[in-house]
């Protein structure tokens, strides 16, 4: 997966609490094993009427935040089922990073194996965020992973917890196929050792 070490972006509002992963890919979308096509159902019951047209109230139809890297969100985010084709989908329309006061707990561990960062702060934080970001396309919000802060437009900055080793996966782009392969050399030398000791198997 990219990696992930400072990102500068648009950020969209929505103030909504208890987003669940059907209202971020609803059901009908998780025939697919790919990681990408997603991006253009993600919120399809909030971004399009029955007849499939944009319905242009709705954030991410908005000009302003079409381009959109970062969403910035209510309370329990992410809660729902446990399907992994909400970050998935997430990412592939753009959005790296959400920003919540908090998440599920599931969803929040996809997002890390997915190369989204997900991160929690406090309600008022959030809500100077949600502000920041309803100023539209001009107002971009920074995420510095390495350093643990986001900052807002006009340069309010406000510093967030993240596992250490959950940092240096998604700074080094790497999801659980890739931690395996940094073991590459030692898996080979034990296969080769094993087939040595042990012809037979």
């Amino acid at each position: 997966m990219d990696k992930f070490t400072t990102l500068t972006g648009v950020a969209a509002p929505m103030p909504l609490v208890n987003v669940d992963t059907d209202m971020i890919i609803p059901k009908q979308f998780l025939k697919t094993i790919k990681r990408t096509g997603l991006g253009v159902n993600l919120f399809d019951e909030m971004r399009y009427d029955q007849q499939g047209n944009e319905i242009p109230d709705f954030v991410l139809n908005q000009p302003a935040y079409r381009d959109a890297e970062i969403l910035v969100a209510g309370d329990n985010f992410g809660c729902g089922s446990s399907r992994e084709h909400a970050p998935w989908a997430l990412l592939d329309f753009g959005i790296r990073c959400v920003i919540a006061p908090s998440f599920a707990d599931i969803f929040f561990n996809n997002c890390f194996k997915n190369g989204v960062l997900p991160i929690v702060l406090p309600q008022d934080q959030v809500d100077v965020l949600m502000e920041d970001a309803r100023k539209g396309a001009n107002a971009r919000v920074t995420v510095d992973l390495e350093a643990q802060t986001v900052t807002t437009s006009d340069g309010q900055s406000f510093g967030f917890e993240v596992d250490a080793f959950k940092k240096h996966c998604l700074l080094n782009g790497l999801d659980d196929i890739g931690l395996t392969l940094e073991k590459a050399a030692a898996i080979d030398g034990f296969e080769a050792k094993a087939g040595t000791l042990r012809p037979w198997v």
